[in-house]
C-alpha cells in the first residue's frame, strides 16, 4: 500500500469516526431517521450537481447501477439508519467500536463467497484487531451502561456495511465516481424517508449544536468521507481498505471523549495498541505467500 493510499485511509478513518459523535448531537434534538434522510438528500444533491459540473453523466454501467443501489441501501439505509436509531440510547464511542469489527466480517465474506485469499499473518492480524475491540467493549458492557437492544442494532448494521463494502468494487468502476456517490446517497435518503414518515414524529429542538452537527455530518463524514472511501477501495481493494476501520475505535473514542466527555481510560489505550498491531499484521501479510 503506497503513501497516498495510507493518507487516504487515515483521512477517511478520522472523518468516519467523527460521524458517531456528530450523530450523537443530532439525535438528542431531532428524530434520527428523519434527520438522516434529510442529510443524505442534501449530500446527494450536492454530489450530483458537482458531478454534472465536472462533466460526469447519469449513464452508469449495469454493474455500477446495481452496486450503487446495494451500497445505498446497505450503508446509508441499514448501517447508518440502525446506528442513528441506536444512538438514542448508546454512547458514540460504543457505536464506533462496534463498527470497527467490520474488517473481519469483510475478510471472511470475501474469502467465503468471492474466493479472496487471507494469508496466515493476515488471519492473525484480523483476530488481533478483533481482540482489541473486544477488550475495549468488555469493559463498557461490564459497567452495565450498554443498552443491549441498541447494541444488537449496531451489530446488524455492521453486517449490512460489510455487504456494502464488498459491493463497492462494482460501484467504483466505469467512471462517474462522484455521480455514483451522490446517487447512492439519494437511494439511502429515499428509503429512510419512507421509514421516517411511517414511524417518526417531526419534533425538533433547534439548537446551535444541532445545526452545526447536521451540516458537519452532511459535508464531512457524509460527502467527503464517502468519496474518499470509494477512491480508496478502487485503489487498493475492499479488504485492504477495510483495515482502516480498525482505527475507528481509537479515533471514535478519543473524539467522543473530547466532544461528549465519554470515558477514555487505560483499557481503551491498551485495546488501541492491540488493534494497531493487528493493522500492521494484515498489511505485512500482503508480502507473504498465500496458505
Amino acid at each position: 500500500m503506497d503513501i497516498k493510499a495510507i493518507a487516504m485511509g487515515l483521512g477517511f478513518a478520522v472523518m468516519w469516526a467523527s460521524a458517531f459523535t456528530s450523530a450523537r448531537f443530532i439525535v438528542v434534538d431531532a428524530p434520527p431517521l428523519t434527520a438522516l434522510a434529510l442529510r443524505f438528500a442534501v449530500s446527494g444533491v450536492l454530489a450530483v450537481l458537482i458531478a454534472l459540473a465536472l462533466g460526469q453523466t447519469w449513464r452508469l454501467t449495469r454493474a455500477q447501477a446495481r452496486a450503487t443501489i446495494i451500497f445505498g441501501l446497505c450503508q446509508n439505509t441499514l448501517y447508518l439508519g440502525m446506528n442513528f436509531y441506536a444512538m438514542q440510547w448508546l454512547q458514540a464511542s460504543v457505536a464506533t467500536i462496534i463498527a470497527s469489527t467490520m474488517p473481519l466480517v469483510v475478510a471472511l465474506a470475501g474469502w467465503a463467497f468471492l474466493g479472496e485469499p487471507i494469508r496466515r499473518l493476515g488471519w492473525l492480524g484480523l483476530v488481533m484487531g478483533l481482540a482489541g475491540v473486544a477488550l475495549i467493549m468488555g469493559a463498557r458492557i461490564g459497567g452495565g451502561d450498554v443498552n443491549l437492544y441498541a447494541l444488537s442494532l449496531c451489530i446488524a448494521a455492521v453486517l449490512a456495511l460489510s455487504v456494502a463494502t464488498l459491493s463497492v468494487k462494482g460501484a467504483s468502476s466505469g467512471g462517474n465516481l462522484l455521480m455514483v456517490v451522490g446517487l447512492q446517497m439519494l437511494v439511502g435518503s429515499a428509503a429512510l424517508a419512507v421509514v421516517a414518515v411511517l414511524f417518526e414524529t417531526w419534533e425538533v429542538n433547534w439548537t446551535p449544536s444541532l445545526i452545526i452537527a447536521f451540516f458537519y455530518t452532511t459535508l464531512v463524514p457524509g460527502l467527503a468521507a464517502t468519496l474518499v472511501w470509494f477512491m480508496l477501495v478502487r485503489r487498493v481493494g475492499a479488504v485492504r481498505a477495510a483495515v482502516f476501520h480498525f482505527l475507528t475505535p481509537f479515533l471514535g473514542v478519543a473524539i467522543a471523549a473530547i466532544a461528549l466527555s465519554e470515558p477514555f481510560g487505560p483499557v481503551d489505550i491498551i485495546g488501541v495498541v492491540i488493534i494497531t498491531l493487528g493493522i500492521w499484521m494484515v498489511q505485512k501479510s500482503k508480502t507473504q505467500p498465500a496458505v
